[in-house]
């Protein structure tokens, strides 16, 4: 009898099955950021206890390495694992580069939420400067970047990238605040990197061939794209007097409420391609736009381009209309740091 009446409410089961599911995923979840917590907490304020030993006078600077190989074995026959000579070197950094980690309230409090957990801060302190520490530490907390995200956009030199394309007013904002989407121009990057296709650089390649690429590739590429990107089509149609054009890509923004059309160029962008895009722009303005949408966006991705061509090409176009470069590698870290040293310096000068 109450097997049957258990089947008659078959629905009323179901339910209680998923509402306990529910408890429990909600459960894990806040365990396991109950223990992130208390590890990163713990962890900084070891590398306090740690700093502040050295500067009391106890220890000279040039036998700090002792020190940490001294505690490291110490502290693991007394406590086990977890005090490795260089997970012992990371908790001295964090502490030496986030020295302003404190809870809202300023003191320890075990029930402060922290999004970021103890391996995203090891990937974060192998960032050369506080510029790119603020910067990867505030992207990844509004990106929600997993640690493979993170170490993705740390290997292709985002900040650098993302920073050379403004001046040193705008360098400091988005090394405090990360990246603050409100205006086509946002979503522009000088250089796009697309190592992830496993193309070499002296290798030939067709457009056809990079786009199909990317399609394969299309999660690591949204991640390269930016936050806001989902994808529409590839090839995207466009009927026009009884002939048929297509746009490589196209994505919606859901932040800037706006289509994105992309085209890729294998060689140097040409005038042509520019104007190319601006009719695309102005087909999906006059006929794909609703009343919800925005201006549409075009971004033409060469291998190279010619800033003096793109300039008079662009002049007087009301379209938000971009030009970038794409590379098939990781950009020198070097070149990238030389440039943008250059750019601060300049903007001190003036």
């Amino acid at each position: 009898m109450e097997k049957n009446s258990i089947q008659q409410n078959g629905k009323q089961y179901d339910c209680l099955i998923e509402q306990i599911g529910d408890l429990l995923l909600h459960g894990r979840r806040h365990a396991a950021y109950a223990v992130n917590n208390v590890l990163v907490h713990t962890y900084w304020h070891v590398g306090k206890y740690i700093v502040e030993y050295e500067q009391g006078g106890a220890l000279k600077a040039e036998y700090g390495d002792e020190l940490l190989l001294r505690l490291s074995k110490d502290l693991t026959l007394l406590y086990g694992k977890g005090f490795s000579l260089s997970n012992l070197f990371n908790m001295r950094m964090f502490y030496i580069k986030f020295p302003k980690f404190q809870t809202p309230s300023g003191k320890f409090d075990e029930t402060f939420s922290l999004k970021l957990s103890w391996s995203h801060y090891i990937q974060i302190l192998k960032a050369d400067n506080e510029l790119e520490i603020s910067f990867y530490t505030k992207q990844c907390e509004k990106e929600n970047w997993s640690v493979r995200e993170l170490k993705r956009q740390m290997n292709s030199l985002l900040f650098h990238r993302l920073a050379l394309s403004k001046d040193k007013k705008g360098v400091l904002a988005i090394a405090e605040k990360g990246t603050e989407i409100q205006k086509p121009e946002d979503i522009i990057k000088d250089h796009f990197v697309f190592e992830f296709l496993g193309i070499q650089q002296q290798e030939k390649y067709l457009e056809g061939e990079v786009e199909e690429k990317l399609i394969q590739n299309l999660e690591i590429f949204l991640l390269e794209l930016g936050k806001g990107f989902a994808f529409v089509k590839r090839q995207y149609r466009i009927p026009v007097s009884n002939r048929k054009f297509s746009v490589d890509l196209v994505f919606y923004h859901i932040i800037l409420k706006c289509y994105v059309l992309i085209d890729l160029k294998r060689g140097e962008v040409e005038h042509g391609d520019i104007g190319q895009m601006n009719f695309y722009l102005n087909y999906f303005r006059n006929e794909v736009n609703t009343e919800a949408d925005n201006e549409p966006i075009g971004i033409v991705l060469g291998a190279y381009k010619d800033r003096i061509v793109v300039k008079y090409a662009i002049d007087n176009i009301n379209n938000h209309l971009f030009v970038s470069k794409y590379q098939l590698y990781l950009p020198a870290k070097e070149d990238l740091e030389r440039e943008l040293n250059k750019l601060l310096e300049n903007n001190d000068s003036n």
